[in-house]
């Protein structure tokens, strides 16, 4: 059990699952009660809609080590399992399992919402994965993108399952409010955020792995462009996200405290981000290894964020926040 674990990456798979937990009840919930609406998901349709969504998320770590094997044990020879303490056939099996029943949780959860947008993407993204971890990875930029692409879809389905909850029970009138608005500004936020800093991290990892990706012809950044100016593509992108991040904190706010947000917003994530960078650009041989640690812990602020925002929207937390969870209809 530990080793299996350890392939399906069980801490970044919790991380992904609390991102989606955060979004509906640190953004989506509190947003709606400051319109005095009292739709909600269901709970067990949300709970499916979290299982699938780790499920898949779990079932691309294997086929990624799967398709990985040769070059971790180059990169990274202490991290190999399969072929070490899991045999490649019996992985195989575990991401097949893993992804039959996210799908199958992901479609229950469509068929419950009546959303052909959720149900495509839990069947479109399992073959992303796929095709990323068997060919695309190894390819200059594609791969990275594909990788942030289905990042970003995270945060983003908890607003279609509730843009589909709202739109069944108001009709086409609810496009006349600004709700449907709002929750897109935030959740779109978040997503644009997930996606430029798992672009970051994939980079910052392409570096760390340079040696078995030179080894094996793959195609990644620092292989074709050398380090030195991807360190410095990385570096750009962190402080755009920092400045997009702290406009929207300060600006893009309806009916918050915007104190509160754009004070977490720059020592939560941009003060780290500074930090990053320094550790990024530094001669250390551990640079590229101490920077992806960084990325992780940013990222984990990063999605905290929501709680801020709750924190923004209402003087008494406890009405919503995780414990909202719990009280849903």
């Amino acid at each position: 059990m530990k080793n299996i674990l350890k392939l399906i990456r069980v801490q970044n798979v919790l991380f992904i699952a609390l991102i989606q937990l955060l979004v509906y009840c640190g953004i989506i919930l509190p947003t709606l009660q400051s319109y005095s609406l009292p739709n909600t998901i269901n709970p067990l349709t949300l709970v499916a809609m979290i299982m699938a969504t780790a499920l898949i998320a779990a079932g691309g770590y294997v086929i990624n080590d799967y398709f990985d094997i040769k070059i971790d044990r180059i990169n990274k020879p202490n991290a190999v399992v399969i072929n070490k303490t899991i045999d490649k056939d019996t992985a195989m099996k575990i991401y097949q399992c893993l992804t039959l029943f996210g799908v199958i949780f992901g479609i229950y959860a469509a068929i419950r919402l009546s959303s052909w947008t959720l149900g495509l993407i839990y069947i479109i993204v399992p073959g992303i994965l796929w095709f990323y971890s068997a060919a695309y990875k190894r390819q200059l930029i594609i791969g990275n993108v594909m990788v942030a692409f289905s990042s970003a879809l995270v945060p983003l389905i908890p607003f279609f399952a509730i843009q589909q909850v709202l739109r069944d029970y108001w009709g086409n009138a609810i496009y006349n409010t600004p709700i449907i608005k709002t929750l897109l500004t935030f959740t779109i936020a978040i997503s644009v955020f997930a996606f430029i800093w798992t672009i970051i991290r994939e980079i910052i990892k392409d570096i760390q792995d340079e040696e078995g990706d030179r080894e094996y012809e793959c195609h990644t950044i620092p292989v074709v462009i050398g380090e030195k100016l991807t360190k410095i593509i990385v570096a750009t992108l962190i402080v755009l996200s920092c400045v997009a991040l702290i406009i929207v904190s300060r600006y893009a706010q309806v009916g918050t405290n915007t104190t509160i947000t754009l004070k977490y917003a720059i020592w939560s994530v941009v003060v780290p981000s500074i930090c990053l960078i320094a550790i990024l650009m530094s001669n250390s041989c551990k640079a590229a290894k101490n920077a992806s640690i960084m990325c992780k812990f940013i990222m984990l602020l990063a999605i905290l964020y929501c709680i801020a925002y709750n924190i923004s929207m209402y003087t008494q937390y406890d009405t919503v926040a995780i414990l909202g969870i719990f009280k849903l209809a």
